[in-house]
């Protein structure tokens, strides 16, 4: 019986398609491609192909100014409709922006004038119709944990320059929940009146000052805070049950300030143990850019604290302004929100505002209650205004205890349960960033919790490119079709043929674990009596389709491993290199004359079916 009729029950073609390289391109438009592709892979100059030259003065100022996009064709109609949204999110920003300055360590009024020059500013140059800026809870809290101290750059160097890159979704949804209950745990000294609290953000730290001044708990305080957070929380809860009841958990917050400040007023309660905001001053932003300080000393923590900031931020606002945009089936450019989030942060810096970017709770809100375009930013930035300018001395009796229950009831939505747990599901090392960074962030710092959870999310990328999945693959019987050996069980190996896979970029990082990697494979391959039997190894197909990239260290790797099939007796065949690797091999071929126009195949079918034919019937027979 000749065992090599198993090659023949495969329907395979005996039809050969060359492999050609990639057509020419100068190392010039190669850079300006990959350059193109890596900041602006939207290609936003596409526009402007075949425009007369007004035409692109007209459209490049329209992506710029995205304002003047919408704005000639904005109509009565969709301004009655971002006044009543400007008016609603107005009315959640202002206790909003008072209590997060508080978290920020800033005055309260900081978080006002940041709720009115940013918006519009990011009315001018944001791209999403439904983004409310303004101060946010994450940035209010790494701004009063970074800045606390003084910290040595010397001590903590900067290594976040490029931390945007490795916020996975299993980092953010840690960092966030980790963040919203430190929040909340610092929320403690207003909710129970403790005066002397401790400075730390550790969860052991502030539930040690916590249960050691027990002596300065207020019942008063308790008592209040107690009653509006029930109230704030059960306003949540209806809005989240019935969506169309948007307004009662938008409403409840600014309600919450105007009842506790008339019950402080009417029975003088700062006497009594509630502290209360005290005087705040009337007017509108005044100039700061004289306070810019550029000392030696300040620089690296300036630099450290603004780069992780602004990363969060940045992240932030993008993610919530796409989120709302997929609702609604509309575009948000990227490019555009960062130039917007960047220059409304600029100005403000400018102006007497700390950083700002696109709230979720707002956007909610400004989504749910109809806004049409960025114009409600404006309509809520001239509400504030008019707060500034003629309101101000009314926030005098305002309690701090309802300050700390207004951001308690905002930051609990970021402890994001499903999501944890749908990580757990689908990837159990996505799952252990996630705690690394939520229990970082509350038994270390919210600075030192992310860091940790970037390092290990990075330790992971490292460990995918230095140990790339490679695998041995089989054909599917009555198909062309060849996958992995271990994953379908119906699929067989061909005798005589080694077929492996490599699913990763081939560069110095991984050359020498795929050489030990295939090494081992060829071994097995020839200890297995089963194979044995049947036929001797005669070749060894690589199939490169998945391997997008390679350096002069993996065309170097197989060079090498051509040399080391040879001196085996073996014949290295490869298998659609694509693109930039047909190139880079090409060019290798030139000088050194290592592969052979027989060994290159554009399908793994067409490579057996050509090859079947040289199997040496002394190994591939058993009578």
């Amino acid at each position: 019986m000749n065992n090599f009729s198993s090659l023949q029950h495969l329907e395979i073609t005996r039809e050969v398609h060359k492999v050609i390289p990639p057509p020419p391109k100068s190392t010039l438009a190669k850079f300006k491609t990959r350059l193109k592709e890596t900041f602006f892979p939207d290609d936003p100059l596409r526009q402007f192909k075949g425009q007369p030259l007004k035409r692109k003065w007209i459209l490049g100022a329209q992506y710029l100014f995205p304002i003047l996009q919408w704005g000639p064709n904005y109509s009565l109609k969709l301004f009655k409709s971002d006044i009543i949204s400007g008016l609603t999110i107005a009315s959640l920003a202002i206790p909003q922006g008072i209590s997060y300055a508080k978290l920020a360590n800033l005055p309260p009024i900081v978080g006002l004038y940041s709720s009115f020059v940013p918006p519009l500013i990011y009315a001018v140059f944001g791209s999403s119709k439904d983004l409310a800026v303004g101060p946010v809870s994450i940035a209010s809290l790494l701004i009063g944990s970074m800045l606390r101290e003084q910290v040595s750059p010397t001590k903590e160097p900067l290594l976040l320059g490029f931390i945007i890159d490795f916020l996975s979704k299993a980092t953010l949804t840690g960092f966030m929940a980790g963040s919203a209950i430190i929040v909340s745990l610092q929320q403690l000294r207003s909710l129970l009146g403790i005066v002397h609290f401790t400075k730390e953000m550790g969860i052991i730290d502030v539930l040690s000052s916590v249960f050691h001044n027990t002596n300065e708990w207020s019942w008063q305080t308790i008592l209040m805070g107690f009653c509006f957070l029930v109230f704030l929380l059960l306003a949540r809860h209806i809005s989240m049950k019935r969506p169309k009841l948007f307004w009662v958990s938008a409403g409840a917050p600014l309600v919450s300030v105007i009842l506790s400040t008339l019950l402080v007023f009417a029975f003088k309660a700062q006497n009594h143990g509630i502290s209360v905001i005290g005087k705040l001053e009337e007017g509108l932003n005044p100039p700061s850019w004289n306070m810019l300080c550029f000392q030696k000393k300040y620089l690296g923590l300036v630099l450290n604290t603004g780069l992780v900031t602004g990363i969060i931020s940045l992240t932030e606002g993008i993610a919530v302004g796409r989120t709302f945009a997929a609702l609604r089936d509309y575009q948000v450019d990227g490019n555009k929100e960062m130039i917007a989030i960047g220059a409304m942060n600029m100005v403000g810096s400018c102006t007497s505002c700390y950083i700002t970017t696109g709230a979720f709770s707002r956007s909610a809100v400004n989504y749910n209650a109809g806004a049409k375009s960025a114009f409600s930013n404006i309509v809520m930035a001239i509400t504030v205004m008019v707060t500034l300018l003629f309101l101000m001395p009314l926030f005098r009796y305002t309690p701090n205890v309802v300050l700390g229950s207004i951001i308690v009831t905002a930051v609990i939505g970021l402890i994001d349960v499903p999501t944890a747990y749908l990580i757990w599901k689908i990837d159990k090392f996505d799952f252990l960033v996630c705690l690394c960074a939520f229990f970082g962030v509350i038994f270390i710092s919210v600075e030192d919790g992310l860091s940790i959870a970037v390092g290990i999310s990075i330790f992971k990328i490292l460990m995918q490119n230095t140990r790339p999945k490679t695998v041995v693959m089989g054909n599917i019987p009555g198909t062309n079709i060849y996958r992995n050996l271990h994953h379908y069980e119906e699929a067989k190996a061909i005798p005589g043929f080694l077929i492996l896979g490599i699913e990763a970029p081939v560069n110095f990082a991984n050359t020498t674990y795929l050489n030990d990697r295939i090494s081992r494979y060829i071994e097995d391959y020839e200890a297995e009596e089963e194979v044995k039997k049947h036929s001797d190894l005669q070749f060894v197909i690589l199939d490169m389709t998945a391997i997008s990239a390679m350096d002069i260290s993996g065309v170097a790797f197989i060079k090498d491993l051509k040399k080391a099939m040879d001196k085996r007796g073996l014949e290295l065949v490869l298998v659609n290199p694509v693109g930039e690797v047909m190139e880079k091999l090409q060019r290798a071929n030139k000088a050194h004359d290592f592969l052979a126009v027989d060994c290159l195949y554009l399908t793994v079918g067409e490579a057996v079916a050509s090859l079947s034919s040289r199997i040496k019937p002394d190994a591939s027979s058993h009578v």
